[in-house]
């Protein structure tokens, strides 16, 4: 967990909608990378933890012969639900379960996935428990990405960008100055320790990749304030009866730096990291 930070179900809550808008979507190639060095083929199946409304499954869901998403947030598999079924992705189904409650009878699998959201669990519990959950051979992907927000400036852009410094600025106006989390808060903010978690576990590895995303993409107003809406900080509970003055000033910030409503942005890097299960597990007293 978050050191300082105790689980709190109210994390995501009201947001699986505006992530749905508001997050980009991952590029295609990280399933091109993962076809290849996993020599995924159709067959085994995918359990992604943390799913959220479904991105990272749905975008690996024709490597497998099933997914299983997992999430906390009932409202996160609710979508997960609306979004698969849009794409006709019959072959995923969803669960709403914290990581913690696995391996609660789902079986076995070939790949496990955590995509932008490890850093919220008992990270060693977990990953304990997926090690026992993947078949000899099997692996761990932990996807490191920002896709609530791009990189780079108007200076090699070809339009305005959004005002994110700004943007910051207004919601600790609101709701703060420390990032909020659920209830809670996140003074020092959050960070993975997976170098220590996973071998400590029993993975060996890691394969490490970098795909060289930097593609610039043009966002809409109504897509940036559902990206703001999506975060763990800034979710429209946090805001209660002032959440439409909050949109309402957000709206006039984003007018500011650009009156057409569109922004440009610049996507960052994506880092995946292979955790592989050994085909022999080595004894407890020789890891």
């Amino acid at each position: 967990m978050v050191e300082g930070w105790e689980w709190d179900p109210s994390l995501y809550e009201g947001s699986a909608p505006f992530y749905a808008v508001g997050r980009v979507p991952y590029p295609a190639e990280v399933a091109a990378v993962l076809h290849r060095e996993l020599g995924l083929d159709g067959s085994g199946r995918l359990l992604d933890v943390g799913c959220g409304p479904g991105p990272f499954a749905l975008l690996l869901a024709d490597l497998f012969a099933e997914v299983v998403g997992v999430d906390a947030d009932a409202g996160m598999i609710e979508e997960a639900g609306r979004q698969g079924r849009a794409v006709g992705a019959d072959n995923v189904r969803w669960v709403c379960m914290r990581a913690e409650s696995l391996p609660a009878g789902l079986g076995t699998f070939r790949l496990a996935s955590l995509a932008q959201s490890f850093h919220w669990m008992d990270r060693p519990r977990v990953a304990a428990i997926l090690l026992g959950m993947l078949e000899p051979g099997g692996a761990v992907v932990h996807v490191g990405a920002w896709t609530h927000r791009g990189m780079g400036s108007e200076g090699d852009l070809p339009g305005p960008t959004p005002p994110w410094d700004r943007i910051d600025e207004l919601v600790a106006s609101y709701l703060g100055p420390v990032r909020r989390a659920g209830r809670g808060i996140l003074p020092a903010g959050t960070a993975s320790d997976e170098d220590e978690v996973f071998p400590a576990a029993g993975f060996a590895g890691p394969t490490r990749i970098t795909i060289d995303w930097r593609e610039a993409f043009v966002r809409s107003e109504d897509e940036i304030v559902a990206s703001v809406f999506s975060l763990s900080s800034a979710t429209p509970h946090l805001f209660g009866a002032r959440m439409g003055a909050f949109e309402q000033d957000l709206r006039s910030l984003l007018r500011s730096a650009s009156p057409n409503g569109e922004y440009w942005e610049r996507a960052a890097d994506v880092s995946l990291s292979i955790w592989a299960k050994p085909q022999i597990q080595p004894s407890p007293a020789h890891r």
